[in-house]
């Protein structure tokens, strides 16, 4: 059941504070008024309103700025929109710099104000319901939308719950398909950004022309077909969380813009002049060895070394194969519902080749796969011959004897660090030099393959 919605007026001008009240009338639950500061706080401390409408000028020492910050203090949940009929830009700025979440000038035009507190009412329906979601997770112990029990991905996990409500830059690294965006996603909704924008963008996908347009904008006019002014990811981002995927794809001047964005916190539009701050939280990731791309030198290492305050490395689904009786149960359940479907189950021979396969495409390809069985299988219950002939054949599976080149060079790689790191009794500087890497480099490795 929804709660009420209540509204606290502050006017020193009776009729206006009855004009208001009659036109609210219908949106709002409970209104009452107060006629100065002091009236209003006692109210406010007595009572629980959801959202404050508060003109500029009232009488007293306190005006109507000073009551939005006494209303933050005492409950920053509570909306606050600030009435003037002197409205400059220089109070507006005050206004919103102290919490208010709108300013409207005098005369009031009561259908604008209609909608403003319709979305002021949306506004707190969700952050209130993002309060309640964040509770309910956290007494799960769990995080929405990432699914699974392995020890692999409950580090991650963790990882995820220990930086969220930090400022810090984060590098996600894994295999296509693994989940790096959900990762991002996850981090994003569980820190203090989460009503604020989440813009995330493909470096991979954008040709190099039009690269330095998108992340910072362009004025109108910068270029043939720039019809008009557009924001960049990191304006529509700020104060809130920008997640570059595929970060390693990006050409060595791209690589030099985004590093001067990292550190100055400053950049201008293409075409212009004015310098704009960002306040972007920066998530990037990869799936190639970004370590070995600075040794190549094709990844600037000062802009790794910005980029890598956090890193988190994503397990592949062949490391995390107790999860994917769950993973197909919430595909499951998520598709037949999609697509009106009824119950789908999986006998035991399928679920059986389903843990076995080797999945190159991770998470991502076992949800297509997944998605096709829901909507073309004729029974609700699913047997091994309903499956895609590429897992149930022999090379399919991971009981064959035939291994990819990614598997058999990534065991091969562990062996090697493992018996060196033993030969040198894990003296990394010794190690590296022995397996002709650079410590960075071997410190990579050992946290990919978990080796400490």
């Amino acid at each position: 059941m929804d709660e009420e919605f209540h509204i606290l007026i502050v006017d020193d001008e009776p009729n206006i504070r009855a004009g208001l009240a009659k036109g609210l009338d219908k949106i709002a639950d409970h209104i009452e008024t107060a006629s100065s500061v002091n009236d209003a706080l006692d109210m406010f401390d007595a009572g629980y309103y959801q959202l404050v409408i508060a003109d500029v000028r009232l009488p007293g020492d306190r005006d109507g700025l000073d009551l939005v910050s006494l209303v933050q203090q005492r409950n920053p949940e509570t909306t606050t929109i600030v009435i003037t009929a002197h409205g400059t830009v220089e109070t507006a700025v005050d206004a919103m710099r102290r919490g208010a979440f709108d300013f409207i000038t005098k005369p009031v035009d009561l259908n604008l104000i209609r909608q403003q507190v319709a979305k002021a009412i949306e506004h707190h329906r969700l952050q209130t319901e993002n309060k309640r979601l964040k509770g309910r997770l956290a007494e799960a112990g769990e995080i929405s939308g990432i699914i699974g029990n392995c020890r692999a991905l409950k580090e991650v996990l963790t990882q995820i719950k220990q930086v969220a409500d930090t400022d810090a830059t984060i590098l996600i690294q894994g295999e296509s398909g693994t989940g790096k965006e959900l990762i991002a996603r996850a981090i994003h909704d569980l820190s203090g950004r989460s009503s604020e924008p989440f813009v995330a963008v493909n470096l991979g996908a954008l040709p190099e022309t039009l690269l330095e347009s998108e992340l910072f904008g362009h004025e109108k006019g910068a270029f043939t077909g720039a019809s008009r002014q557009k924001p960049g990811c990191f304006e529509q981002s700020n104060t809130g969380t920008l997640f570059l995927d595929e970060i390693t794809e990006i050409p060595t001047k791209s690589q030099v813009d985004l590093l001067r964005v990292l550190e100055t916190g400053r950049y201008a539009r293409v075409g212009g002049e004015e310098l704009l701050e960002s306040n972007a939280r920066i998530v990037s990731a990869t799936n190639r060895d970004i370590a070995q791309l600075v040794e190549e030198g094709t990844f600037r290492e000062d802009l790794y070394y910005r980029l890598n305050i956090v890193p988190i490395e994503v397990p592949p689904l062949r490391q995390r194969r107790d999860d994917i009786p769950l993973l197909v149960e919430h595909f499951l359940n998520h598709f037949c519902t999609r697509h009106h479907r009824p119950e789908r189950t999986f006998e035991n021979a399928a679920m059986e080749v389903l843990v076995s396969a080797r999945w190159p495409g991770n998470v991502r390809q076992l949800r297509n796969v997944i998605e096709r069985l829901v909507v073309t299988s004729r029974e609700t219950s699913i047997s091994k011959t309903d499956l895609p002939t590429d897992l149930t054949t022999e090379s399919g599976t991971a009981s064959s004897p035939i291994q990819s080149l990614a598997e058999v060079t990534e065991a091969a790689e562990k062996e090697a660090i493992q018996i060196a790191l033993t030969a040198y009794d894990c003296h990394r500087e010794q190690t590296a030099k022995a397996l002709g890497v650079s410590v960075r480099t071997l410190h990579y490795k050992m946290n990919r393959y978990n080796l400490h």
